[in-house]
């Protein structure tokens, strides 16, 4: 759940876009997309002040298109004018109700996303609504509430790699590191292209004690350097949660938290990823 905080003030939100971009990779990066530089600012910018001259597609699906493609390229804050005209010719539909969650939680609004999002429980986007709410949860610092969401969003949506992947990054970050492990191998399986859950994997490789997998994977995925100290950061995170979460508040010493063979042994060279994400299954 890359289960990233953009600050309240504009001006910090610019500064923030670099670090957003180097830790999308994380489970916890789901929560914000960006890009960098002035180079992306620039050419976001134009094409903001480009989408306010466009007049609006002639169809729904058409505008609701545009909308998509706008957040895509992180113009939330239009996306939300836009979503504005679109309901107001159109009315709220499911569709343009996640897209303005979306946008909300992504332009710092939490309360107005939270209400957004769980206006779609009773629809048939109910799956994208508990994820929404669970990264909300997870970007606030409640793990917890964050894996219990996106378990409901899972059981609705049990073939979505994203939301398994998000779904074990939060048990990670609670905690919970056995239960983590079946959701990111589903979401590996499924997607195994997808850099944010390969380093999923990488995080619970170390959470679990399995540094030497870690680092055979991190090596294979050529991942740069600050995406290998995120992880390792999140590591340490996830090894204090699960202190908190042992009896007692922490773990005799020498205890484990994850059973016995749940993760088969690595030899000491480098292997593909695949072959590194099979074994994991074992």
């Amino acid at each position: 759940m890359k289960l990233i905080k953009i600050p309240k003030h504009p001006a910090r939100t610019l500064r923030c876009v670099g670090a957003a971009l180097a830790l999308a990779l994380l489970g916890a990066c789901a929560f914000k997309e960006s890009g960098y530089g002035v180079g992306p600012q620039a050419e976001r910018q134009a094409m903001m002040q480009q989408a306010s001259r466009d007049p609006a597609p002639d169809t729904p699906g058409m505008y609701l298109g545009l909308i998509g493609r706008m957040q895509s390229q992180g113009l939330y804050f239009a996306s939300l004018a836009h979503i504005d005209a679109y309901e107001k010719q159109y009315g709220a539909t499911p569709d343009s109700i996640l897209l303005r969650a979306d946008a909300l939680r992504m332009t710092d609004q939490p309360e107005a996303s939270a209400s957004a999002y769980a206006r779609l429980l009773q629809t048939p986007l109910a799956s994208r609504g508990h994820r929404g709410l669970g990264l909300l949860a997870g970007g606030q610092g409640d793990f917890g509430g964050a894996a219990s969401e996106l378990q409901q969003a899972a059981q609705l949506a049990p073939t979505d790699p994203s939301v398994l992947s998000d779904l074990g990054y939060a048990r990670l970050r609670a905690g919970d590191i056995a239960g983590a492990r079946v959701p990111l191998m589903k979401a590996a399986e499924l997607d195994s292209a997808n850099p944010k859950i390969v380093s999923n994997i990488a995080l619970f490789l170390l959470a679990d004690g399995q540094a030497k997998d870690a680092q055979a994977l991190m090596n294979q995925q050529k991942f740069a350097p600050d995406i290998r100290a995120a992880i390792r950061s999140d590591a340490a995170k996830v090894a204090a949660a699960t202190r908190l979460a042992a009896p007692g508040g922490r773990l005799p010493h020498g205890s484990h938290t994850t059973p016995a063979g749940t993760v088969a042994s690595t030899q000491n060279v480098m292997e593909p990823a695949q072959r590194l994400l099979q074994r994991f299954a074992q």
